[in-house]
């Protein structure tokens, strides 16, 4: 009879502390914010800087973790791959000329994962849905014709990055005539049903076809794109990596693992082998990334940003507006927050999980990688920077409530703003013991995050 109001009134102390420990910080933000002006919009700068990297963590750890509730921890692994990947395709840019890193052996691993990854998307995707129609001896020659180009083609790219504008211009217009041409086509149907639907889609085709070889002759010409694709490559190989990991190993450990313990052991030991991969490849020592656009500093009200740094706080809002698009707009988007809710009786009305899943992993392990080359050029690139870059994209979306996109940016940029402002009378080597501060602060009074997932 007696417990209950007992637990109540230690409900009520907690809440109340936690109330007391939100004042003194605002408190005491503010009284440095009248004390320095200018060096407390120095500090926001750089906090909405690093808080939009810690976002895009977030916000790709969400999705994964609220679709199969269980750490993957190649998630960190996926960042460090990212930032890496621009400095293996880059490296003479910044070791004066040399391509001292580029082997055949990494060129050929990432070629044949990514000829498995477009193997098995050809096989559910088109096999399974044509193969009573058409022969299917012709469609799996077709599919292992398709793979083996692709990774022939990705082992390419990667052999010669000195000519990755000029190697990736047919692809990049190709994806451009497919995307404008599926664009029009659905506009079209969408305004006047199927009327004149076969005329619209070959004037469609010819049009997105003509734009597409604009935009590939664009690519060739343009020597500057080649970092810019590079950032495409990394993301898209540490997505196939994600995706190939879910399918040939993650999947069949789901079905037999009687705990998620025996799927975070496994995906620690993805993150330890593949750290040591790239210690190996790279050594240990740090390395620079070039410099991108806009690295040269603005003066604001006294208080320096750089253009790369408004760049990067875009990247994260405008992948934040993309993800809810798709997560709340889409019958994938659907079906990702029906297996969220219930994997098996999402199997019981239709959904192909495991393909679901495997996107998921793929679309979370890309953000990851956007975030680690993105603090990549901010910072010099170490193997060992993908343990911390889980940690705090894990941290951030503690703060902002697990499972929940809105608190997944809330939470990036929250923790971001703490760091910086928390370093005030700090050497910089304390923002890591702040993060860790925060976690244990959030874990114990506010567990669920500001913004919890309902």
């Amino acid at each position: 009879m007696w417990r209950r109001p007992q637990m109540m009134l230690a409900g009520g102390h907690t809440r109340l502390l936690a109330i007391v420990l939100a004042a003194l910080v605002l408190g005491y933000v503010g009284w440095k914010i009248s004390q320095s002006p200018n060096q407390a919009l120095q500090f926001a700068f750089n906090g909405l800087s690093v808080g939009a990297v810690y976002a895009l963590l977030a916000m790709g750890f969400t999705i994964v973790y609220s679709t199969v509730w269980f750490f993957d921890l190649y998630y960190g692994a996926a960042a460090a791959l990212g930032a890496y990947g621009v400095f293996y395709l880059r490296s003479q840019e910044v070791l004066g000329g040399q391509y001292e890193v580029n082997t055949p052996f990494v060129n050929g691993v990432f070629a044949a994962v990514t000829a498995g990854v477009v193997g098995w998307v050809f096989y559910v995707t088109v096999y399974s849905r044509f193969r009573s129609r058409v022969n299917p001896v012709a469609l799996r020659t077709a599919g292992g014709v398709l793979a083996a180009g692709v990774g022939v083609y990705t082992g390419v790219a990667l052999t010669y990055p000195a000519h990755l504008h000029l190697i990736l211009s047919p692809a990049v217009g190709a994806v451009v005539a497919l995307g404008a041409w599926w664009g029009l086509r659905t506009g079209y149907r969408r305004v006047a049903g199927n009327a004149g639907q076969r005329v619209v889609s070959a004037l469609a085709g010819v049009g997105a076809v003509v734009l597409g070889v604009y935009c590939g002759f664009l690519i060739a010409g343009a020597p500057g794109a080649k970092l810019y694709l590079s950032w495409a490559v990394s993301c898209l190989l540490a997505g196939a990596v994600g995706l190939a990991l879910y399918r040939g190993l993650y999947v069949y450990m789901r079905q037999r693992a009687r705990s998620p313990l025996i799927m975070l052991v496994a995906s620690l030991g993805i993150l330890l082998a593949l750290t040591a991969f790239i210690t190996i490849v790279f050594q240990s020592a740090p390395r620079p990334l070039p410099e991108p656009f806009g690295n040269a500093p603005w003066t604001i009200w006294g208080a320096n940003i750089k253009g790369f740094n408004i760049f990067t706080v875009g990247v994260a809002l405008a992948g934040f507006v993309g993800l809810l698009l798709l997560l709340k707009k889409t019958s994938f988007g659907r079906a990702v927050r029906a297996i969220g809710d219930d994997e098996e009786v999402s199997k019981v009305v239709g959904i192909n999980t495991t393909v679901i899943i495997a996107a998921v992993f793929f679309i979370g392990a890309v953000f990851a990688a956007l975030a680690g080359l993105l603090s990549g050029h901010d910072t010099a690139i170490q193997p060992r920077m993908g343990l911390l870059l889980l940690l705090k994209g894990w941290i951030a979306s503690v703060v902002g409530g697990i499972g929940n996109l809105y608190g997944a940016i809330v939470g990036g940029f929250i923790l971001g703003m703490l760091e910086q402002f928390g370093i005030w009378d700090l050497a910089g080597e304390w923002k890591d013991v702040i993060s860790f501060v925060v976690l244990i602060l959030f874990l114990s009074f506010w567990p669920l995050g500001l913004l919890p997932r309902r």
